[in-house]
């Protein structure tokens, strides 16, 4: 059971995960080394996964983003999953879903006319929706 102070580390580490123990411990009103003693305690409990960066995708030139509902006509899905493997440096996430479609595809791309060529050569494994993102 997590408690106030514990879902403060959280709160914090999801804003910076790269503030010191220290600076954590201020902003929790623990020590440092409690504050690494709670975040341990985190991690070992499986609370705490891991640690990610965010990307700016316009910095690396891929002005494009994407959500690609995706439609199998198949519950076999082998053939979908493969090409999606083959297509790496676009996609962000690739979700299992429930409603409307089998997959939800988010993706970046540098440009439309390779948006374009992903959707070709999409459409001979699956059908999908395309909806771009226009701001966040």
């Amino acid at each position: 059971m997590l408690d106030n102070t514990d879902m403060g580390i959280l709160h914090e580490l999801s804003k910076n995960s790269r503030i010191t123990m220290k600076e954590l411990g201020e902003k929790v009103h623990l020590t440092g080394q409690a504050a690494a003693s709670r975040v341990a305690k985190l991690e070992d409990n499986g609370v705490i996964e891991g640690y990610a960066i965010k990307i700016n995708q316009l910095k690396l030139g891929c002005s494009i983003h994407a959500f690609i509902t995706i439609i199998t006509q198949s519950t076999y899905h082998q053939p979908y999953l493969s090409f999606i493997k083959t297509q790496e440096q676009y996609i962000i996430n690739n979700y299992k879903i429930s409603g409307d479609g089998c997959y939800l595809l988010e993706c970046k791309f540098p440009s439309n006319e390779l948006l374009n060529q992903f959707l070709e050569d999409l459409n001979e494994h699956a059908n999908y929706k395309l909806s771009i993102v226009i701001n966040k």
